[in-house]
């Protein structure tokens, strides 16, 4: 007859050593990889839809205007919205813009100077005058690449 033996081996403990550099690689890594928003956006909006949509690449070379609407209360307490323009978190005029525009090329890098795009993200009720002054006033500041943002058509709004 054949016994067998039992030995009382028990398993080793886990060596968490390296744990706490894992956890500190991943982390960085998402602090790197994490696009953090600039601006407090206070105007709302509404962005149009389109077909054909492409991505921005370089988000260091991308500079953002935002045009939509703003409550306020007039004189006589009545609730009225004015289109307005924010450019970082402040609310401007068209003619601010082409010195802000300035001003943020020459924060960039020269390699980004080159690419820099400026991103128009404006209400889908907004009137063309305004979008056409905000752009002669983005091309005065010296910026050629303009961007107009826009939502991708939904299943259900999909023209027929």
């Amino acid at each position: 007859m054949i016994r067998l033996r039992h030995d009382n081996r028990s398993m080793p403990a886990l060596n968490t050593a390296s744990l706490p550099d894992l956890i500190f690689t991943v982390l960085f890594f998402f602090m790197i990889v994490t696009h953090m928003r600039k601006a407090t956006i206070k105007v709302e909006y509404t962005l149009p839809q389109g077909k054909e949509l492409t991505r921005l690449t370089k988000k260091s070379a991308v500079t953002y205007i935002y045009i939509g609407h703003m409550s306020r209360q007039d004189n006589n307490g009545n609730a009225t919205t004015d289109d307005v323009i924010q450019l970082n978190d402040k609310i401007a005029t068209t003619d601010d813009i082409a010195d802000y525009i300035a001003a943020e090329k020459q924060r960039m890098s020269p390699d980004d100077q080159a690419r820099m795009t400026v991103s128009v993200k404006a209400d889908r009720h907004t009137p063309m005058s305004l979008i056409n002054d905000v752009k002669r006033a983005i091309r005065a500041g010296g910026a050629t690449r303009i961007n107009y943002s826009a939502d991708s058509f939904s299943d259900n709004l999909k023209e027929k």
